[in-house]
Parts: C-alpha cells; structure tokens; sequence
C-alpha cells in the first residue's frame, strides 16, 4: 500500500515504480535517475512520451488537476511556454495605452461594446466572449473543434442573459489576433514521421502529410492519421503517361505534316480543317495533363471515432451546418425535398452537431407547409432508422428498393415497425399530395396560413426576410436516439431594385444566419434532390477536415455526383462517369477537384476568404553557414525580413489577404494606438462582413459555435438583418466572401478564388455513395440543363476571374490552372466541333478533301495517332475502372452537346457580354419518374437546341448517299479517295446516334417537327446534288490552244 502525504500527492520514489495513466508503459525516470514527474502538483503519473505529446499535441496540461505542463529539461518548446513565462513574470499580453487604470474598463466597453442600431431601431449588443473560450489549442486536440452551440428555440438551459459588465469581448478579439500571430511561425519539430502512403513531394501539402510525433507514440491507433493517399499502381500509371507523352510527339508531328501540306484545289476546306485541329490539340493538352497523377483516398472512421467520438463521453466532433436550397416547388417537388431534409435529420452524426437550414427563395407557403409536415414526421422516421441502421435514410428510396431488407436483421420487432413506418409514410405522401394540389391555384387575395394571417410571401418578388425553426435537438419522446437535430426554415428578403444573384445570393444568406444561429466550423451544402445515401458521409468528410495536420489546408471535401432513375443504358450521359471517376481524381492529386455545386462540406473559414496557413518548410543549414559565425539573432531577422519580401512578391494584389496581422501590424505602424488599432481593424472587418456585430464577431471563432450567453430574440433578430436585402451592399460578399457572383455556375467561381488563395481540396469517394440525386433523362432537359453549365463557363471567361489572366503569383498550381482554364473554354470548342462535323458532308458532296494523297511515312503518323487515341482511353479506363460503354457514351454527348448546348451558350454568352442581353435562369426539372418504365425518357420537347445536330445528321447522311452514287457512276479509281471521306463522316453519324434515337421516341414515333425539317434540309441538299450532277459523266473537248479551231 503506497503512502500519500496530507494533500493526497504521492512520494517521488513511489511514482517511479508505476505505470502510466495513459498507455500502462513504466513511468520510468530522468537522466539524473530521478524519479520522472510530469506535473508538480498532483504527481499523475505519465510517462515521458505521453508527457511530450500532450504538450505537442494534446491539451498542454495535466489530465488530472488541468495544470499546465512545465517545460522540463531535454523537452522541446512548445507554443504557450513563452507566453507561460510571460504570465509568471507579471506581464499582462494586453499592453493598453489608455490611460489610468481606472478608466480601463469603461474604455474596453466603449471599444468593443459595439452597440448600434439595426434596420428595426433596437440596439444590439455585442456577444461577450470568455478568455478560456478563445485560448488557442493544438490542432490534434479534440477541443480544437468543440463548441458547444446553444439552442435558437428558447431552450433555458442553453442560453443565459448577456452581462454588460464583463470584458472578454476584448481579450477573444486580442488573443484571436495573437493566435494568427502564432500559427505562422514555423514550429519547432524534433521529428518528422512520414504516412506510409505519403510521398515527399516538394510543396504539395497532401503529398507530404507531417505528422509532428514522436516515433515511439506511433502504436497508438488514436494518434495515426485519419486518412491517407493511396497513388495509382505503377503498373498502370507509367504506361498511361508514357502514351500520353508519345501521343504529345506524335501529335506535334501530324500537325507539322498538316500545315506544311496545303491542298491547293480545296485551300479553304484544308484552312479549316487545320484551325480546327490546332485547336482539337490544345484543348487535348488542357484537358488531358491535370490527369497526370490520380490518386484514390481511403478514410480510417474507426480512428476518428478514438479520437473524437468515445463511447460513454461526450462528442468532440465539429458541427456541421447543411444547407438545401430550393426555388419552385412545382419544378422541385415538396417530396423530394422532404426526403432530402429527412435523410440529413437522420444522418449518423450527433444531433446537437447538426443544423439542417432550407432556404426557399421563391417565398412559397407550399414549402412552408411541406416542412412543418416533414418536421413532424422525421419525429417518428428518424429514431425508426437510428434504431435499426437502414439505408438510405430517405424513405421514398428506401421503401422502393428491390432487395432483401431482411438481410442482416436478426430483431423480430423490424418487421412491425418497417410495416408501420411505411404506413406512416404513404399517409404523409397524402399529405404532401394535398398540399401541392391546393397549391395548383393562387387564391385572389393571396395566400392564407393557418392561423388566419397573409401568408408574408404572397408577392415573391417583394417580401420581408422570414426564419423558421421548427425542430432542435431536444424535440424527442426522450433518450438520446429520439433526439433531433435542429430545422431551420429560411426566405430571405427580396424587394423591387435590389439585386439577389439567385442561388449564390441564397447560399451567402444562408452562410449568414447559420453563422449567427449556430456557427457550425464545416458547412454542407445539398441540391433539393440530392439525399443522404450514406449516413456516414459526415463522418467521412471529418477524417479529413479534422484530420490534426492535413485539415487546416482543406477548404473543402467534394464527393462525386451519383444519381438514381437513369436509364440502364444511359443514353444521354447523365451520369457522366469520366469526370466524375477521371477527371476529378487526376485533379485530387495536384491540389484538389474543382467545387461542383452540390455534396460539399465546406471549412467556413475557407468561404470568409482567409488564406490558408503556410506550411512550415524544413531548412537545411547552409555549407557556408558551419564555417561563418554571426549573431544568430541578426541571421533569424534577415530570414524573417526576407521571407516577407519574398511573400509579398509572390502575392497578387487581385487575391485578397484577409489576416487580422496584417491588419494590426498596418494600423499600429501608422502610429496608432491600441484602442484606435483594435476600432480600425473591426470596421475593417465591417466594412467586409457587413454591418451585424453578431455576425462579426462569430467570424473571430476559429472553431465555430455561438456565446452561450445570448438571448435567443437579439439572436432572432441579428439573423433576420443578415438576410436582408440590402446587407451586402458596400460589402465584400460575392466578390472575394462567400459564393461568388457573376456566373451562372457560381460553384466553379467559388472553387477557383480559394484554390487561387492556396488552399487545397479533397475528392472523397467512399464505396457507398455519400449522396445521391436526380438527372433530367429527357434529352431536351439535358441539353438544357448542359447549356446552363456551359453559359456559366462563358461568363466566367469574359469576367475578370478568368484563370487565363486571374491569381498569377498567388498559390494556384499550374496543372490546377489548365484544368480552370480547360472548364472555362471548353465551349468554345463548339464552333471548331460544328465546323469539323460539317466538313465531310461538304466533301462528299464537292469530291474534295480536306488531305493530300498522303505518302506511306504519312499514312505511319495518321495511323499512330489514332491508334495512341484509343490507347490512351483503354488505359485510362483501367486505372479508373470506367467501363467502354460509359467512356463511350461520354465521347457521344460529348459532340452532341458541343453542336447543340455549347454552341448556343457561346452565343448567349457573347449577347450578354457585349450587348447586355441576359438569358434567364431555368430550374433544370426534378419530377420523378412516376409512371415507370423511364417513360420521360421518350418523351419530346421541341427546343432550338435540337436544329444544328438534326442539320448535321441529315447532311451527313444526304452526303454519303452522294459519295457512292458518285464513286459507283465514276469506277473502280474513286473508290479510294472515297474512303477517307466516309470514314468522317460516319463518325460524325455515330456520335449523334443517340440523338438520332431521342428524336425518334418510343417505339419510333417520330414528332412532326422533326419530319417536317428533316425533309426540308433534304429538298435544299438534294437540289443541291442535283446541281452537282455526280451521275453525268462531264464532257471534255479537245484543247483549243494546242489543236487550234480545226482540230
């Protein structure tokens, strides 16, 4: 029995004979043989190397009685011990020059109490922020993402009375300043331990993944990385680079052949066809090398459940706000968007870290409506599926799967209870249904709640901000499986002469008042349509947004786009598999795929416009520097000076910096005092976020959450300021904060400005997909729908954020750039497409061609590149595991959009640009497919989009019945030249085959539009051959200057 003296403390010698706390290894002892005690006051006892990585990465403090651990002799320094010896010393971090001391704290209110008086006349307060709240932790600590966020519903227990009189407003915003500060020194590291699958690549933040660890703390699971890289095997990536570098030369080569071999009887057919190539190639090369290094991604949950999520303790993961956005509820049906918000309420995540905020932007009480049904009913869905762990969550999909949903369920009650639910479920489709058939006519005068009073939303284009919370995540029957995470309704404000950027104005309203109601560090974002497949897809994304080393650089995690309802053959694309399983995995592994507006989790801070931290670069001392000797002090400043010069050179002044250092640092050099120092740098901050001190300020909190001393009505009314309409103006949301405007693809936009500000993003692809939706298999929906991506691709080159001229000096990685740039011109490739798939038609028709007789050296170089063309998509269908017929099918719509979508887009784009004609914004249709049989599918609608791809079916076609009339009228010789020309021109046939099929319908029913065009095109070729007159041999006479008139 061992002794302890009268404060419980047990004797050194006693301690070094025990094991640690931590890990059960001896506690051991110093060098000096002494007895090894990491905290003097309690004496809990813990070994040196727990020891170590709690200073390094943990808490920094004793387990037992929170004592901050004391540097010891041979343990390196840490962040916080210079600031511990400045705090034994006496000396306070906040040094105001103000005056007497007397006077300091009616000072410190003046600053910071921020009052002023919002758009209702009320004055506001400013949240109080306590010192313990805003102390900087270790970015492997747990707490680093804990934040408790109290309710909005007026739940007592969560939200206290805002105190006056206490002044931590203006130690958060001072320590919020110095913790910037801190984060760019570089640390002092004692060893560098590499992930297995990580390689040194110089300067990619995820290909060198370091982990500031001691060798010796490796064996315990919690500590190892939260995921990690997996490269493409050797055996398949070289030889897919090496065809791509031999297709290059051979390239390089045929182009050479092609300019230097003009055909002078047909120059400008040869003029043509060679502008087109030229440009074919490039935009090869555009598309073709941010492929050049693939990576796969595997995530650990199990680790991340060590570390973040213990059973028995309460969760350290971070909240998450998920964000559904919708428009019109005739487009977007209620019960898609019902089964999207039910499948998000039952997400495996913990409810009190989960806010789910529906912004209705077209103010319709259907919507409305249709929530507070969905409210009510996810109170029974949510603990049904927690309880027995189905998927999806979302029970339109899940009651309409045919599969066993008795495998695997040994609990005799799921069947009741599946039966039950599912009853339950077809009485809220009733629901549902009645609402929407009420909805199908306006009232008179306008819409009616139930309670009697005007619906506010009755004029959609002139309405007040309205908020809703139906749901938190107190709202069950009890226990913690009944539990809800919280619903928020949003219709932002919208008024006569105010512009509202459509869905990007929304997505910024709702970054707004989530970050007043809850302030979530991580935001999701989800179409209407697109569920939870996978309940697990939070908890996936946190692997790498908390991941202690590579999470910090991570702006965003975006998960590929899967849908349900397409046809088994796909004819139209929608899946569009090569850039989601291509594509978008040859960018994860040069600085990240490109945002793609839906399946998103998003670092808030990101979305602020803060630049990532810049990662610390190990130094090797010089040869020189061994043999010279010279201040250390003088030699550390030089170092500092110019890594700033050569900071501030590489930095473009187009990409904004936003750093409260920079900030403080500018001010107090222009001989500023603190106060006035603090007061600029917070209008500065004002005059960027907007004028809501509440929103502000929950930009200061690196890991979200809300004060917990706030009254939930000052609350209530911060976020109906912040959705106002006129909130942005003088602002900088939409420019360089939040979503940006100025295209209809704002997703591509926002992506882009923070990928130019150096942060990184992740391309996560777990086996069960994360979300999935749904795609308009109707081909005029999908041309429709492709016209609108590749119109926002035309704005964004005509916009001063066009990668070919934006960021250069910034952080944005070369590949990365070729691949915005191929995003943004790739429309353009229309006018060349259209122009090489008319070519054939117009030389079977003339007998000309656009190539010389050709030598057999050559006929060598033709024959090699389009041999190294298919190669080149065999292997890349190997590492990716894409099949031919899907690869296929992308070659396919990738012509019939280029002719039709595309082409239309360029000149939409080209009558907005320069002659400020706007096109407006179509709500691509969500209707399900309820009649079975993919009976959309074959359904018409006629759109101006389906002439030039009919055009060019009907002359192709037209042209090769010309070819052989004329080759069989002519002999044997023409037959050769003959098959040059058929060869294109079938291609151009093949590609459009699918479009060929969606005008002919079901069961070919041809619509009458297209047989009326289809005839007038062939009248106009027909008169057209005829005039060619292939069948009459021409008549040639004798040469009149050689034979003269008598001859």
């Amino acid at each position: 029995m061992e002794s302890v003296d009268e404060n419980g403390v047990k004797p050194l010698k006693s301690i070094g004979r025990q094991v640690c706390s931590i890990c059960n290894d001896v506690v051991g002892t110093t060098l000096d043989g002494e007895p090894f005690v990491a905290c003097d006051v309690c004496g809990f006892p813990v070994c040196r190397p727990c020891y170590e990585y709690e200073r390094k990465d943990g808490y920094q403090s004793c387990p037992q009685c929170k004592t901050r651990y004391k540097r010891l002799t041979g343990s390196p320094a840490v962040h916080g011990d210079m600031e511990e010896f400045t705090a034994d010393n006496g000396v306070s971090e906040l040094n105001f020059s103000l005056g007497s001391q007397d006077d300091l704290p009616s000072t410190k209110q003046r600053l910071l109490g921020w009052h002023r008086n919002d758009s209702h006349g009320d004055e506001i307060i400013a949240p109080s922020y306590d010192k313990e709240v805003s102390e900087e932790l270790s970015a492997a600590s747990p707490d680093r993402f804990f934040m408790g966020s109290p309710g909005v519903s007026g739940v007592k227990s969560n939200i206290g009375v805002l105190d006056p009189s206490r002044e931590f407003g203006n130690i958060a915003w001072k320590e919020r300043v110095d913790g910037w500060k801190r984060q760019d020194k570089n640390m002092v590291m004692t060893s560098t331990v590499h992930a297995p699958s990580e390689g040194k690549g110089g300067g990619d933040i995820d290909a060198n993944t370091d982990i500031l660890i001691d060798d010796s703390t490796l064996n315990d699971e919690a500590r190892q990385p939260l995921s990690r890289k997996v490269s493409i095997p050797s055996s398949r990536i070289n030889p897919y680079r090496m065809v791509i570098v031999l297709r290059l030369v051979i390239l390089g080569i045929f182009l050479h052949y092609r300019i230097t071999n003009p055909v002078p009887n047909a120059y400008a057919l040869w003029l043509l066809s060679v502008i087109c190539e030229i440009w074919f190639a490039i935009s090869w090369i555009l598309d073709q090398f941010p492929k050049w290094s693939p990576v796969n991604r595997e995530t650990y949950l199990d680790r991340l459940a060590i570390r973040y999520d213990r059973e028995g303790e309460p969760s350290q993961l971070a909240a998450v706000d998920i964000f559904v956005s919708t428009v019109d509820p005739l487009k977007e049906p209620p019960l898609v968007t019902a089964n999207t918000v039910l499948s998000i309420l039952a997400v495996d995540y913990p409810v009190d870290k989960v806010s789910c905020y529906v912004s209705d932007d077209g103010a319709a009480l259907l919507t409305f409506e249709a929530l507070s049904e969905t409210a009510e009913f996810a109170k029974i869905w949510v603990p049904f599926c927690k309880k027995y762990s189905i998927e999806p969550r979302a029970p339109e999909f899940y009651f309409s799967r045919k599969i066993d949903y008795l495998k695997n369920k040994v609990d005799i009650s799921f069947v009741k209870d599946r039966r039950a639910m599912k009853r339950y479920y077809e009485e809220f489709k009733i629901r549902i249904n009645a609402l929407v058939a009420k909805a199908q006519e306006v009232p008179e005068g306008g819409w009616i709640m139930q309670d009697g009073t005007p619906w506010p939303g009755n004029n959609i284009r002139d309405h007040p901000g309205m908020i809703q919370i139906f749901l938190g995540h107190s709202e069950g029957d009890g226990g913690d499986v009944n539990e809800l995470p919280r619903l928020v309704y949003i219709s932002r404000e919208k008024r006569p002469g105010f512009q509202h950027h459509k869905k990007a104005g929304a997505m910024n309203a709702l970054v707004r008042v989530s970050a007043v109601l809850t302030n979530g560090p991580f935001l999701l974002n989800l179409d209407c349509d697109h569920y939870v497949n996978n309940s697990m897809a939070l908890r996936e994304a946190m692997c790498f947004l908390m991941d202690p080393n590579l999470g910090k650089y991570v702006c965003y995690v975006q998960f590929p786009q899967r849908f349900d309802g397409i046809d088994r053959n796909d004819r139209y694309a929608n899946r569009n598999t090569v850039f989601f399983d291509i594509n978008l995995r040859g960018l994860d592994g040069i600085q990240g795929p490109v945002y793609v507006g839906t399946g998103c989790v998003f670092n808030r801070a990101a979305l602020y416009g803060y630049e990532p931290p810049h990662k610390p670069k190990s130094k090797k001392k010089a040869l020189l520097s061994s043999f010279f000797g010279g201040s250390r002090k003088r030699r550390s400043k030089s170092s500092k000076d110019s890594n700033e010069k050569k900071y501030s050179k590489h930095v473009d002044p187009t990409v904004p910096i936003y750093n409260l250092d920079d900030i403080e640092e500018g001010i107090e050099g222009a001989g500023f005092d603190e106060e006035k120092s603090l007061l600029m740098s917070r209008v500065d901050l004002e005059k960027r976020f907007g004028m809501s001190c509440v929103f502000v300020e929950s930009t200061l909190w690196e890991n979200g959450g809300v004060p917990p001393f706030m009254d939930p009505d000052n609350l209530l009314k911060q976020a109906i300021h912040v959705i106002s309409c006129g909130y942005e103006d003088k602002t900088d949301w939409g420019s360089e904060i939040g979503w940006i405007y100025g295209s209809v693809t704002e997703d591509i936009l926002t992506g882009f400005k923070m990928h130019a500000r150096g942060w990184r993003s992740i391309y996560c692809m777990p086996k069960r997909p994360a979300f999935k939706g749904s795609a308009p298999i109707n081909l005029s929906d999908r041309l429709n729908q492709v016209l609108r991506w590749a119109l926002g691709s035309i704005e964004i080159l005509f916009s001063r954020h066009c990668p070919i001229w934006y960021g250069y000096g910034g952080r944005l990685k070369w590949l990365e750039r070729f691949a915005y740039v191929n995003t943004t011109i790739y429309p353009i490739t229309s006018i060349p497409l259209l122009i090489y798939c008319t070519l054939p038609a117009v030389c079977l028709l003339t007998g000309k061609f656009i190539i010389p007789q050709i030598t057999n050296l050559a006929s060598i170089w033709f024959i090699s590149l389009f041999c190294l063309i298919f190669a080149t998509g065999i292997l890349e269908m190997r590492w990716s595991g894409v099949g031919i017929d899907e690869w296929w099918r992308n070659e396919q719509f990738w012509v019939i959009g280029g002719v039709s979508s595309h082409l239309f887009a360029v000149l939409q784009g080209l009558l907005k640009v320069f002659a400020g004609i706007d096109t407006n914004f179509t709500v691509t249709s969500k209707a399900s497919d309820e009649e079975g049989d993919f009976s959309e599918l074959y359904m018409f609608k006629w759109t101006t989009l389906l002439i030039p791809p009919t055009t060019l079916l009907i002359i192709n076609l037209v042209g090769i019945v010309a070819g052989i009339s004329s080759a069989i009228n002519s002999g044997y010789q023409s037959w050769g030249p003959l098959f040059g020309k058929l060869f294109f021109s079938l291609w151009v046939v093949l590609h459009l085959y699918p479009f060929l099929k969606g005008l002919m319908g079901r069961q070919k029913r041809t619509p009458t539009i297209v047989v009326v065009w289809s005839i007038l095109l062939a009248s106009i070729f027909s008169l057209l051959w005829v005039r060619i007159d292939p069948f009459v041999r021409p008549i040639t006479g004798p040469d009149v200057e050689q034979c003269g008139i008598n001859c």
